[in-house]
């Protein structure tokens, strides 16, 4: 068997496990297979697997991929679906190229941001689904709005309607250490409750992306329903 093909059998094993763990079923648990620097080849070999989620870090890289995946998923038969996640930073001028491709776009960190693909969604006369990304860590290197704004951001964002919030996401400290996110990913968790409770109009907390490759077993044990993990399927594989 392919080795990507076997590292995403035990990915997915483990995340089973970790959904157990915390009470929850396994299907509840959504993969979004990152295939930052990764082939055409080994990404048609994961999806061919059964992975059903991309998730690219710069709208450049997925530009170059885009029209050649969704012709593969779209002429291979028992493909199940190609869902585009953009989850690394976005860049205002790259929102109109990111909105031709990505289903869901993590990491919104800015009103400014928010507002941009609002406008452009609009000019569609679409509505974009997007994260708001926290830092949860306090690392001064990480993207993200601080966990105390969320409220006042929310609030803010209720005039947008080309962008619908339907969740949040984090980044963890990269550490050998997964124990070491725990608090971090906690964190999301209760944001994401008490902007549930708040019950914003138009606002759903449906999803909580957190958890990589070194921790995602922790983030799914705290309430992720979205983990985003390239190295444990791809190795060292281009």
């Amino acid at each position: 068997m392919n080795r990507i093909v076997e590292n995403l059998a035990s990915v997915k094993e483990r995340m089973a496990a970790a959904a157990e763990r915390s009470g929850r079923a396994p299907d509840s648990i959504k993969l979004v297979t990152v295939t930052k620097g990764r082939s055409i080849t080994n990404i048609q070999t994961v999806l061919a697997a059964g992975a059903t989620d991309i998730g690219e870090n710069r709208v450049q890289e997925a530009q170059q991929k885009f029209d050649l995946i969704q012709s593969f998923c779209e002429t291979v038969p028992n493909i199940q679906a190609c869902e585009w996640h953009l989850v690394g930073h976005l860049q205002r001028n790259k929102v109109k190229s990111a909105l031709d491709m990505f289903t869901l776009i993590h990491s919104v960190d800015s009103l400014r941001l928010l507002a941009e693909i609002a406008r452009r969604a609009e000019a569609r006369k679409q509505q974009t689904e997007i994260l708001i990304q926290i830092n949860t860590t306090g690392e001064a290197s990480k993207f993200g709005i601080d966990s105390e704004d969320v409220r006042d951001f929310i609030e803010k964002s209720l005039t947008y309607s080309g962008a619908r919030i339907v969740g949040l996401m984090t980044m963890g400290v990269l550490s050998s250490s997964p124990e070491i996110n725990r608090p971090a990913f906690a964190l999301l968790r209760t944001l994401s409750e008490k902007v549930k409770a708040e019950k914003f109009p138009g606002i759903t907390m449906e999803y909580l992306s957190m958890g990589m490759t070194n921790d995602f077993e922790v983030a799914i044990e705290e309430g992720a329903n979205l983990v985003r993990i390239g190295r444990a399927i791809f190795g060292n594989a281009g």
